[in-house]
C-alpha cells in the first residue's frame, strides 16, 4: 500500500510542519499540505492547524512509493517518459489505490518527481513526468501553452478512409440520468478540435485503426469526438455503450465476457503514441508498444451485443 501510517515521538516541543520537513525533507509547501490533508494525526485524531505544535507520540500518513519494475522509456535530468499499460491510474485516487503511476515516477526520481498531464486508466502509452519542481512547472505551462503535441492510436467501429476533424465545443455533464457520459458535445462547452487520419481497416472486425491528434486537451475529448462522428473507440466503456453496461462499469459490477462482447473489446482501445515537446532541446519520442497487436483483443464482429445499439446512438 503506498499511502503509510507511521508513528513518531517528538521529544520537545515543535511546529508540525518543521517536524516534517526535516523528517521527510519536504519543502514548506509540501508539509503545510500534508498537514492540510488530515495526514497528521495526534491521538488518533487528524489535525488541520498548520501552525500546531507537536510533542510526545504523533502519526503522519504519507505516500511511500512501491515500484512494480516498469522502467523509463526515456530519461533526462529533468524528465522522464514511462509506457503506461492499461488499468493503471497515473495518480491514485484515494489513499487505498494500491498502485499507481506515481509509485514508479518516484521510485525512480524521488519525492519531487511528479506526473504532468492526465490519461485515463484504460488508455495505455506515454506518460512525461517531471523529474524536480522546476521541471513540473515548465511542463504543465508547456501543456497549457499547447507547446507539447500528443498523439494517439485507437481502434475504432466501422471504415473510415479519409482524414477529417472534429471542432466540436465540449461540456463537462451533471445528469447521469439518461446516460453515464462524463462530457457531451455542447455550444455551451469548451472549444475542442481533433484531427484523425485513418491508417488500417480491417474487413472481418470492421475497425479502423486510427491516428488521432488532439489540438485542445479537454477530457475525454477524442473519446467523445468519435463517438459523435459514430465510430465510437472500441472497448470503450461509457461512450457507444448501452446505459446498463455504463453503469454496471462505473460499479464495478460488469464481468470480463459481458464487458466483452458489450463494448466490443477488452478494454478502451486507446493508446498515447507519440510526444513531441522542445526542452532545452527538441524531443520526439514514440511508444514502443506495438498497437497493431490489440486487435486480438476486439471482439468478433457477430459476437459484438453493442454494435447496433451504438449505431443508432
Amino acid at each position: 500500500m503506498p499511502f503509510v501510517k507511521r508513528p513518531f515521538h517528538v521529544e520537545k516541543p515543535i511546529k508540525a510542519f518543521l517536524f516534517i520537513i526535516r523528517q521527510f525533507n519536504y519543502t514548506q509547501g509540501e508539509a503545510q499540505r500534508l498537514i492540510a490533508k488530515g495526514r497528521l494525526l495526534v491521538g488518533g485524531e487528524s489535525i488541520y492547524n498548520q501552525a500546531v505544535i507537536i510533542q510526545g507520540d504523533i502519526e503522519i500518513v504519507y505516500f511511500e512509493p512501491k515500484s512494480r519494475g516498469l522502467q523509463p522509456l526515456f530519461i533526462s535530468k529533468n524528465f522522464l517518459v514511462f509506457d503506461k499499460p492499461s488499468g493503471v491510474l497515473v495518480h491514485p485516487n484515494t489513499m487505498a489505490t494500491e498502485y499507481s503511476m506515481l509509485d514508479e515516477v518516484r521510485s525512480h526520481s524521488g519525492q519531487n518527481a511528479n506526473g504532468t498531464h492526465r490519461i485515463d486508466m484504460e488508455t495505455s502509452g506515454l506518460l512525461l513526468a517531471s523529474r524536480h519542481k522546476q521541471a513540473e512547472r515548465f511542463l504543465k505551462g508547456s501543456f497549457e501553452r499547447k507547446t507539447i503535441r500528443k498523439k494517439y492510436l485507437a481502434w475504432v467501429i466501422g471504415k473510415l478512409e479519409k482524414p477529417f476533424s472534429v471542432d466540436k465545443a465540449i461540456a463537462i455533464r451533471s445528469d447521469y440520468s439518461t446516460n453515464k457520459h462524463k462530457v457531451e458535445i455542447s455550444e455551451n462547452g469548451k472549444d475542442a478540435k481533433t484531427y484523425f487520419v485513418p491508417l488500417f481497416y480491417d474487413k472481418e472486425l470492421d475497425t479502423t485503426l486510427v491516428e488521432c491528434s488532439p489540438i485542445t486537451g479537454r477530457t475525454h475529448q477524442i473519446r467523445i469526438h468519435l463517438f459523435h462522428v459514430k465510430h465510437p473507440i472500441l472497448g470503450d466503456p461509457i461512450y457507444g455503450t448501452n446505459f446498463e453496461s455504463s453503469d454496471n462499469y462505473l460499479e464495478g459490477k460488469i464481468t470480463p465476457e459481458e464487458r466483452f462482447v458489450n463494448t466490443g473489446a477488452t478494454r478502451l482501445l486507446l493508446h498515447a503514441n507519440s510526444l513531441e515537446f522542445p526542452y532545452e532541446a527538441k524531443y520526439k519520442i514514440v511508444s514502443k508498444v506495438d498497437f497493431f497487436k490489440v486487435k486480438d483483443e476486439i471482439c468478433p464482429k457477430e459476437k459484438r451485443l453493442f454494435f447496433e445499439s451504438s449505431k443508432s446512438s
